[in-house]
């Protein structure tokens, strides 16, 4: 299946601050809300939802201002992921590598780079993604199979295989990780029209179902000098640039915590029967439920609470002169978060059931894609691993390893 985006049929709002940023993505957030469930259901691809999205302007949202963009804050930006992920974890999950490479073109591309890019995410283009590969050893870009080759006409030619490749299905352009004949990385920009890409539709996991993370393949597609990014020019010191792409992860698992306790409280008020041996009227006063949901409530606004503290951290160490030890204390604080997160979200989905009672697990409501969705999500980026680094840098002083911070 190689199945196409449709053009837009109107250019794409251009968002100007940070506060319409907020209310474009609530506004959106509502009216996919309602329909989310049944999309999750049916593993019905978003594409009527996402050609909204690009028309809402939000794609745009980073783009510095010097291009024609509002460069919003990371507290803004992780606040867009969480609206979003709320009302439904997939279409919050898809844009996370758009922005996330849109961060190699504010560090890395040269002027007519940026202006070309720049121009098109502003008109309403999503970029998708195409960075893991299955059948390796191990993850990381030096064991990659996928490689770029000097072409006869200049250029180059990308040929390669690629998996969990999130937003490419609804993609125009499709940032490829692959390994030149000297062994660095690079991001390629392949435009998903070109000749030789096909993406498959094979994505099948009990949850995220609309992410559409299947396979893309790169059969000697020829890219130009301008599409290149040298991503191996990121020097080895400490970068902001792995806590870029974990913050927007975190955003999605408060989201879908949120959601998932937003469910759990409006079942047990309209629904929950009491125990038998409670003696109570409603399900709704008895402790045990009061408790924990008190229990639950917290966890989550703790984790949200540590976002925002990264996030907030995050802007003025980027307004700030380079500073490798507040860069490596943002490492921490950022993967601090996500292991709230990820722990609350996977909480919040399993406990659902126990909150609500049996009537719950009725495939009627489709409550368990709350934890379908959390467990789903949180696999590629195992919170006991960020205990573990965490841990070792409060204890030992050791710094991580930045491929081990950046998903």
């Amino acid at each position: 299946m190689n199945a196409r985006a449709e053009p837009l049929r109107q250019p794409a709002r251009v968002i100007r601050s940070d506060v319409e940023a907020i209310a474009v993505a609530e506004a959106y957030a509502d009216r996919i809300r309602p329909s989310a469930s049944e999309r999750d259901r049916n593993r019905t691809r978003p594409w009527a939802e996402i050609a909204e999205l690009r028309a809402t302007g939000l794609l745009g949202i980073t783009v510095p201002r010097a291009f024609g963009g509002p460069e919003v804050s990371i507290h803004t930006l992780v606040e867009v992921f969480r609206i979003l992920s709320a009302a439904d974890p997939a279409i919050g999950q898809i844009p996370q590598n758009h922005f996330s490479h849109l961060e190699n073109i504010r560090a890395l591309g040269r002027p007519e780079q940026k202006a070309f890019f720049y121009g098109g995410i502003l008109a309403g283009q999503l970029w998708g993604n195409a960075l893991s590969e299955r059948g390796t050893p191990k993850g990381g870009y030096a064991n990659m199979k996928t490689r770029i080759e000097r072409g006869p006409d200049g250029g180059y030619i990308l040929n390669g295989t690629k998996y969990y490749t999130t937003g490419a299905l609804f993609a125009q352009w499709l940032p490829v990780a692959a390994l030149d004949g000297d062994g660095r990385a690079h991001m390629v920009m392949v435009e998903r029209e070109a000749p030789g890409v096909e993406i498959v539709d094979d994505w099948n996991a009990m949850g995220q179902r609309g992410t559409a993370s299947g396979t893309a393949t790169f059969g000697g597609v020829v890219v130009g000098e301008r599409d290149v990014v040298p991503i191996w020019q990121y020097d080895s010191g400490p970068s902001t640039r792995p806590a870029f792409g974990q913050i927007m992860h975190v955003a999605v698992d408060i989201g879908i915590a949120q959601e998932a306790l937003a469910d759990t409280v409006a079942y047990v008020r309209e629904r929950s029967r009491p125990w038998y041996g409670a003696e109570l009227e409603r399900a709704g006063d008895d402790p045990h439920i009061i408790r924990r949901v008190g229990e639950l409530h917290v966890e989550t606004e703790a984790a949200w609470s540590l976002l925002l503290r990264a996030a907030d951290t995050f802007d003025r160490v980027r307004a700030a002169p380079r500073d490798d030890k507040a860069t490596v204390d943002l490492a921490i604080l950022v993967a601090a978060a996500k292991a709230a997160a990820s722990a609350v979200c996977v909480k919040m989905g399993n406990d659902l059931f126990a909150l609500a009672g049996t009537s719950a697990a009725d495939e009627t409501w489709n409550l368990h894609r709350h934890w379908r969705n959390a467990r789903t999500h949180t696999l590629h980026d195992p919170e006991v691993w960020k205990y573990h680094y965490i841990g070792d840098f409060i204890l030992n002083g050791r710094i991580p390893p930045r491929q081990a911070l950046l998903v």
